[in-house]
């Protein structure tokens, strides 16, 4: 299949939700809108959904056609908030200072466009220019305002998030909140499809802040097993050192070995990579010791439980447009729903 009929699949006139979910706007805390999104996607195609206290949504999906006995609990977690910010002040200017939510880098915000508060209010980010006497050390959040042109109607507390930038630059997809909000509508295709074990999908709330939402659902499901869906960073531009990218685009989902929140189940991983061969499904393994994903918390619940995190690379990830390969999201969903199928009768042969 060629990279303008992958991208056909998934545009917009065929893939709406994740046009849908890209623009949704929900930072750690504020995640409603996301969720509201995808509880109307998947409850046609689940035995029942409903919210935890913290926000998670939770779908269960009963197995079909079990081996025989208690069925593989399967929990696939993917998390519905995006890095943004939080009003802190409105000076007396109307400009307004602001506090990031989840790894922003400052250095990349200065002229870009924000979204503000309930109302949606358009705001710029303002640095003091550097002909005006800027010090020459990297701005921090501490040296930015936002201007909004005076507008009224904005609180401390509002929730501050990039402007929506959804589309496609050549070949490739581009948005703002692939992270992770690309896991969100792969979780979503999953759900349609029935599996050999109770399934139990949690989009998750707060990740970006300390996988708080994870750590609730993965106690209250307690799985046998678990899998954590992503986006993640494709640092595959030319370097000026021979250093290994993180990940690279086009060249399918990423299964993470170990990153700086969790060491993946090897048999998890062993399934993943020979399902991939086995249907040659292209696949790579994300540099070790990088990054961090739901499983950082999902494995330390209960007895620990087998998990490991499978993503999408996405370029300039928690910037305000990232890029991604649309074959990389289809090639996701062909891997999870193989590795699915075939994990009860493995997971039976390795205990």
């Amino acid at each position: 299949m060629t990279n303008e009929s992958l991208r056909s699949l998934i545009s917009n006139t065929q893939y709406p939700l994740l046009e849908e979910l890209s623009t949704a706007r929900g930072v750690a805390g504020q995640e409603g809108a996301v969720r509201a999104i995808l509880r109307q996607a998947i409850t046609p195609h689940v035995n029942s959904v409903e919210t935890d206290h913290l926000g998670n949504l939770i779908a269960r999906k009963a197995a079909q056609n079990p081996n025989g006995g208690k069925p593989l609990g399967v929990m696939i977690a993917a998390h519905m908030d995006e890095v943004g910010g939080m009003v802190q002040k409105v000076n007396d200017d109307g400009t307004l200072k602001f506090r990031a939510v989840g790894g922003i880098d400052a250095r990349i915000l200065p002229g870009k466009r924000l979204i503000i508060g309930p109302q949606s209010v358009p705001g710029v980010v303002l640095e003091k220019p550097v002909h005006l006497g800027r010090s020459n050390s990297a701005a921090t959040i501490d040296d930015l305002i936002i201007d909004t042109g005076g507008a009224s109607g904005i609180n401390p507390g509002d929730m501050i998030t990039f402007e929506n930038s959804y589309g496609t630059v050549g070949h490739l997809l581009k948005g703002k909140s692939f992270d992770d909000r690309v896991g969100c509508f792969i979780l979503s295709e999953l759900l349609k499809q029935e599996y050999p074990c109770d399934l139990v999908g949690v989009f998750t709330v707060q990740e970006e802040i300390g996988l708080r939402g994870a750590k609730v659902a993965a106690y209250s499901v307690a799985p046998d097993v678990a899998f954590a869906l992503e986006g993640t960073i494709a640092d595959d531009l030319p370097k000026d050192e021979d250093i290994s990218s993180t990940t690279v685009l086009g060249k399918g989902p990423a299964i993470s070995v170990m990153d700086r929140s969790a060491y993946a189940d090897r048999r998890l991983v062993e399934l993943l990579t020979l399902t991939a061969q086995e249907h040659a499904i292209p696949y790579q393994i994300k540099q070790p010791g990088v990054g961090g994903t739901d499983v950082g918390t999902i494995h330390l619940a209960q007895e620990g439980i087998p998990s490991v995190a499978v993503a999408v690379p996405c370029r300039y990830i928690h910037a305000p447009a990232a890029l991604m390969n649309p074959a990389d999201v289809l090639h996701t969903i062909e891997l999870m729903a193989k590795a699915l199928g075939r994990l009860p009768s493995v997971w039976e042969s390795q205990q």
